[in-house]
């Protein structure tokens, strides 16, 4: 076949929808496999509803009541929980007046402050805590400056002349996780044989801790969770 005779190819098309830049997709949402509510931003309007509905709910009075004492329509007050409205100066100050709380009460929880807490390995600072005087050392990894729930990380060191003591008992919740060692680790009426990489979570009230020593030295996490309100540990 000559050249003349052969098909002709079709030109190929080219779409002109302009490609996405990376810039402009929306970035996918991830989660941890984590049970905890999600946090989302609120707005100013939305922050000062939410602490002037827990003020109310907290003295345990009505939308109707805090209205009357504060000089507005429960219809606004309503508006003003809900977030729906920006309300003025004078709005919030009788309502911090009937309240009896600070104005700076309403602002608390807008742009709060997320603590991030940083230790260089090795800096951790030795605390002095029940079972120090038997050789057990804590190292503090460490800490919240605010929220309702206190968390204190250790690193937990027995020595070669640590002994055992299963009478450590504070509020709260422990969390152990085994990096060196051997220990046989008493928890209530219960004592579990710990090596590397077990884990152990359990009510810190019951009396706790190791009850043979099994390999020295050991290491192992220690997370103690309690309310802010209760005694430390």
């Amino acid at each position: 076949m000559s050249a003349r005779g052969q098909a002709k190819s079709s030109p190929v098309k080219l779409s002109k929808t302009p490609l996405a830049e990376p810039n402009n997709v929306e970035p996918e949402r991830y989660t941890t496999g984590s049970n905890a509510a999600a946090v989302s931003d609120l707005t100013l309007e939305q922050a000062i509803g939410v602490q002037v509905r827990l003020l109310r709910r907290r003295v345990g009075i009505t939308v109707s009541e805090l209205a009357t004492a504060a000089g507005l329509s429960g219809g606004m007050l309503s508006k003003i929980e809900n977030g729906q409205i920006s309300p003025s100066l004078a709005s919030l100050q009788a309502l911090a007046t009937a309240l009896n709380v600070p104005l700076t009460t309403f602002f608390s929880t807008f742009e709060e402050k997320r603590d991030c807490s940083f230790v260089k390995a090795g800096t951790g600072v030795i605390i002095e805590r029940r079972g120090t005087k038997a050789g057990h050392q804590y190292s503090l990894l460490g800490h919240a400056l605010g929220g309702a729930v206190v968390v204190e990380p250790y690193l937990i060191t027995l020595h070669e002349d640590a002994v055992p003591y299963t009478g450590f008992r504070h509020a709260g919740t422990e969390f152990i996780y085994m990096l060196t060692g051997e220990v046989l680790y008493r928890h209530g009426e219960e004592a579990y044989h710990l090596t590397p990489g077990d884990a152990l979570l359990f009510d810190s009230a019951a009396p706790h801790g190791p009850e043979r020593l099994l390999k020295k030295p050991m290491t192992y996490l220690s997370i103690i969770l309690y309310p802010r309100e209760a005694t430390a540990p």
